[in-house]
């Protein structure tokens, strides 16, 4: 009991280590503009037909089950403010966080595991790169920047899912549609998005860089790291979700 105490401690002595690392190492130069803008495009754009087709198919389904309810209540022209509302302020973030969270986090976690067991990081340290900085900075920068312009787009695209699921049954323009879905949605649900946008983004690629550089030697150590960097990474992003609903309803009636 004692050892499994002391490994414990141990681990998050590591992970402290290697949050101050990041932060130090973020606001020094030399910075890898150019393998940060990799990474982007890795991140972002590689991951936009699965995103379009996941992000789609929330916005359809979700109206399509929102309506029974309002129609027992006659209130199917609710319909636009509520999806708007569910989709900016919850959906769209957290459908985009576990999408990244299994396509992007996997990847990071298998391709630094690799990295780690070929040795290259070695032989990167030994031929005087940083390899904290190409790697991990460049990796977790880009998950933080690309997970919200995601986000905005998976909101985009599950309000138009919304729209043709609303336009099977009711005759609705396009435009009295978006109106009504602007009309809903305040400036606190887009801080809302946002901010579960950047910290999931921040997450996923934290704890995929730190699984994956800190892997098991041998090639078991890459299956393990690419399987423990979606579990970890889903599982901070639920435990993310739960406080940040909470902070946001501590601070939303402050605002109003």
């Amino acid at each position: 009991m004692g050892r499994k105490i002391n490994n414990l401690l141990l681990e998050f002595a590591r992970l402290h280590r290697f949050l101050m690392r990041f932060f130090r190492e973020v606001v020094s130069p030399p910075f890898e503009f150019k393998e940060i803008i990799r990474q982007c495009y890795e991140v972002g754009w590689k991951s936009f037909p699965l995103i379009s087709l996941t992000g789609f198919i929330v916005g359809f389904v979700f109206t399509k089950q929102s309506r029974p309810s309002l129609e027992e209540f006659g209130a199917t022209s609710w319909l636009p403010a509520l999806i708007s509302i569910a989709i900016v302020r919850a959906l769209a973030p957290l459908v985009t966080a576990l999408i990244a969270s299994g396509k992007v986090g996997s990847q990071i976690g298998a391709e630094l595991s690799s990295m780690n067991v070929t040795e290259q990081i070695d032989a990167m340290e030994v031929s005087g790169t940083n390899p904290f900085k190409f790697l991990i900075v460049s990796r977790i920068v880009a998950t933080t920047l690309m997970i919200p312009v995601l986000c905005f787009y998976v909101a985009g695209i599950g309000l138009f899912g919304g729209y043709l699921s609303i336009t099977s049954k009711d005759d609705l323009s396009l435009l009295s549609f978006f109106t009504q879905v602007f009309e809903s949605i305040q400036m606190i649900d887009l801080f809302a998005m946002v901010l579960r946008a950047v910290v999931f983004g921040f997450t996923i690629g934290f704890a995929s860089c730190y699984v994956g550089y800190y892997s098991s030697k041998g090639t078991e150590g890459v299956g393990i790291a690419a399987n423990s960097a979606v579990v970890a990474s889903m599982f901070i992003v639920f435990i993310e979700e739960l406080l940040i609903v909470q902070l946001l309803g501590f601070i939303t009636p402050l605002i109003s």
